[in-house]
């Protein structure tokens, strides 16, 4: 066997060593991503396999395990037997730190004492990776990128497992599915859910703005009065525009000859938001494809495309050149003007910046130089999706390299009697880089500001003619798409309010990485928190619920800031500002602190926030026709439209009704407080007492929760008497559940629990009511505490099948 083995990550890119240096270096074993799992914590310390909530760390840190599925096994035991004799090994993984984490983890699984070279390669051509193979480094220089990898796994297996178990077991008692907390992922739900909230309660504000025509020597032109303090009445907009009719004065003319650089060069997250805004692609084809172009067969044209940062090392100047030809060469980019010699930018607002690639794996996004002539042979090979994305990468490296956009701007003010009308416009000069995108218009050269002002003077007169009152409103933040988000996701420190630490977090990469972020989004929609709409992404009711009610245990779970911070710390470990073990500590604290907060609530005796009817409210639990009814008695007195969903949703109707029910005052105080409507818990708790006396439930107390708690105090220790069975509801909402937790936790069930699970038996007495219910609508009949067997529904004692009909529940 071989003294010297070669590790790639999979099997595409063992073809591509091999075609590039064949058997020089030695066997080629690919990995199949990452061959070892982290070990479950029960695995650690036996007693954690029942959940409870306490912070899952063990002493050190979790040891790996073989994983499972697809040709692992395999391909781990060919890397294990070759490793046996192997003097040195060359890990030639992906550049970044999750392909560091996959080559050594294996070696360190198995203790390996020999020669580790490092192999990183940027492209996937043969010339680039001779290149690599000759230009290796031992992988001790790489110890802090490994360092890296594992802190930010060992600390989401700690955060992540101990405050799932912890929130399900402390706010999920009752409720029929876990709780999902993820350091990354429960803070990008949360940015989807405030800003849908926010779009939800925005209240549109009318307003006016007045336009003229303003005739000059030179020809006319639109001005406009659009003040900073929008004008919200109608009278005032009419004084302005009588003011302006006929109005003659003196225009201040400044004209400024300004230049704009181009864009920066593009990162994966730049690249998703402008193909999900341009193309309607989800984040995940954006990545695919750009993986085709890197590595695919016969394709191979640009560079590694998980890159986080939009800057080019100063080394890559070299290749300028021959790029340029490369792309000049092929009719698509040969009408685009780079200059020759081409524009070369340095430093942080430029292309070429080494400080910007500290503490990074990999450059920009640019085309690969070692294949670029080729570009006319593999063009017809490639989808018309991979078209689309090389032209985007090929225009924006271009653009680069090309001169300023030069343009002039005229503005020119009018005082109309106290009141500015303005006027704005833009010539170009030289278009520069702008010649690289000939069909794109900025937004701030789109209407007033598009127009073509006449030749202007300083001090020239300007008559305003046929002044126009505009009615304009204003609008609620857009929707995020997939692009957008990850926008977000990269840009946390946006939802940060302390100056300083937003300062801090604008050098940090955000939440998640570039590799991980478009999983985490796709994790989020197959758990049925996030859904597609058109181009948008909005979170379901469900999504919403559980936002509400992570957000309500502890903000810190549901805040982009916290998890900004900590992403931070794990950053900090590639560039040797922090230890690996202080940051999972970092992360530790935190989560012991989250935890220490939610048993301190139950142990105050605050109730479960997700059990009984609240589990019903993750599952789009609708509202009563009691608050559907005053919805719609409100929507009519006040002229206005209910929200969408207000008829399904109880949460969208109660915040309907809390916005625009009249307030009621308080007997002993001049202040004034809007009614609560019951929540769903109340509603639940209501239903199982008004089915054990066989009373209705007052439409007040429905849409009032201080009217409810009330009737519920006066109410429910009678039902406790008349109906041992409603003390049992109460705990659950269905045999099934106890089935479902006993099976779960591998506890013995009580024997309340035992005898509702019992096997079917025909009813013994009159007391058992049979009930008429609709075939398999079992809602209905867990609703009225009834049991299944010998084929039918049957009620418990006590049950007042009139009383029901009548509210028309059977």
């Amino acid at each position: 066997m071989s003294d010297q083995i070669v590790i790639t990550e999979k099997t595409s890119q063992a073809k591509d060593v091999r075609e590039a240096v064949g058997s020089r270096y030695g066997e080629i074993l690919p990995a199949e991503g990452h061959l070892f799992d982290l070990l479950e914590p029960e695995d650690v310390v036996p007693a954690w396999k029942r959940w409870s909530p306490i912070l899952l760390r063990p002493e050190g840190l979790y040891d790996t395990r073989p994983a499972s599925g697809g040709n692992k096994t395999a391909k781990l035991k060919a890397i294990r037997e070759a490793l046996r004799t192997a003097k040195r090994v060359w890990l030639a993984t992906d550049c970044d730190r999750e392909g560091q984490l996959i080559g050594q983890e294996i070696l360190e699984h198995y203790n390996y004492c020999g020669e580790v070279m490092r192999v990183l390669f940027t492209a996937q051509d043969s010339q680039t990776i001779r290149a690599a193979f000759e230009t290796a480094k031992p992988n001790a220089d790489y110890a802090r990128l490994y360092a890296a990898a594992v802190a930010r796994r060992q600390a989401d297996q700690i955060y992540n497992l101990s405050l799932t178990r912890t929130a399900t077991v402390i706010l999920g008692q009752g409720a029929r599915r876990v709780i999902g907390v993820g350091r990354v992922k429960t803070p990008t739900l949360a940015i989807v859910c405030r800003r849908e909230l926010e779009i939800r309660n925005f209240v549109p504000l009318a307003y006016f703005e007045i336009v003229a025509t303003a005739k000059v020597e030179g020809g006319q032109f639109q001005m406009r009065h659009a003040p900073q303090e929008r004008i919200v009445r109608r009278e005032v907009a009419e004084a302005v525009a009588d003011a302006a009719r006929d109005f003659e004065g003196g225009l201040g003319v400044r004209v400024e000859d300004k230049r704009q650089g181009p864009p920066k060069l593009h990162d994966l997250p730049s690249l998703q938001k402008l193909c999900g805004s341009r193309f309607g692609w989800p984040a995940s084809k954006t990545l695919d494809v750009a993986q085709q172009l890197y590595d695919g067969q016969g394709k191979k044209i640009i560079a590694y495309p998980r890159a986080e940062v939009r800057y080019l090392p100063q080394s890559l100047i070299a290749d300028v050149p021959r790029i340029v030809a490369g792309l000049q060469a092929g009719q698509s980019f040969g009408a685009i003007p780079v200059p020759e010699p081409p524009v070369i930018r340095r430093g942080a607002s430029g292309t070429f910046h080494d400080k910007g690639l500290e503490g990074a794996s990999h450059h920009a996004i640019i085309p690969n130089v070692n294949t670029i002539d080729r570009l006319p042979e593999v063009w017809p090979r490639l989808s018309s999706d991979e078209k689309k994305l090389f032209d985007v990468i090929a225009r924006a490296y271009l653009a680069a390299l090309m001169p300023d956009f030069r343009y002039r701007q005229t503005t020119a003010t009018l005082d109309v009697r106290g009141f500015e009308f303005r006027a704005a416009g833009r010539q170009p000069i030289d278009l520069g880089w702008r010649a690289a995108f000939p069909e794109w218009q900025p937004a701030e050269e789109k209407g007033d500001d598009a127009q073509l002002l006449p030749a202007l003077r300083n001090g020239e007169t300007a008559q305003l003619q046929d002044p126009k009152i505009e009615d304009k409103e204003t609008r609620p933040p857009p929707r995020y798409n997939e692009g957008t988000l990850i926008e977000a996701m990269q840009n946390a420190w946006r939802f940060v309010d302390d100056e300083a630490l937003r300062d801090r977090l604008k050098e940090a990469k955000g939440i998640g990485t570039p590799a991980t972020r478009a999983e985490i989004i796709g994790g989020l929609k197959k758990q049925a928190f996030l859904v597609i709409q058109g181009k948008h992404i909005v979170p379901t009711d469900a999504g919403l619920s559980l936002f509400g009610i992570l957000q309500r245990a502890d903000p810190a779970l549901v805040d982009p800031g916290v998890t900004a911070q900590l992403e931070c710390l794990l950053d900090d470990v590639v560039v040797g500002k922090q230890e690996m073990l202080g940051a999972i500590d970092a992360v530790c604290n935190v989560a012991q602190r989250i935890i220490g907060k939610l048993t301190d609530s139950t142990a105050a005796g605050s109730p479960a926030l997700l059990g009984d009817g609240a589990a019903s409210s993750a599952r789009s639990f609708p509202p009563t026709p009691a608050m559907k009814r005053y919805a719609d008695s409100i929507a009519r007195q006040l002229g206005i439209k209910p929200p969408s969903g207000y008829k399904t949703s109880i949460s969208i109707c109660g915040a309907f009704l809390k916005q625009h029910a009249p307030k009621k005052t308080d007997g002993d105080s001049n202040e004034t407080a809007e009614p609560t409507p019951a929540s769903a818990a109340q509603l639940s708790y209501a239903r199982k007492i008004a089915i054990a006396k066989g009373i209705v439930v007052p439409d007040e107390a429905k849409t009032n929760s201080s009217a409810m708690a009330a009737w519920l105090d006066s109410n429910k220790g009678t039902a406790k008497r008349r109906n041992g069975h409603c003390k049992a509801a109460a705990r659950t909402t269905g045999t099934s559940t106890s089935r479902s937790i006993a099976s779960r936790k591998r506890v013995r069930k009580s024997k309340t629990a035992a005898a509702a699970d019992a096997a079917p038996r025909p009813p013994k007495s009159a007391r058992d009511t049979p009930l008429r219910i609709p075939y398999g609508n079992k809602e209905v009949a867990l609703k009225l505490g009834a049991r299944y067997r010998n084929g039918g529904w049957f009620a418990p004692p006590g049950i007042d099948l009139a009383a029901f009909s009548e509210r028309g529940w059977l």
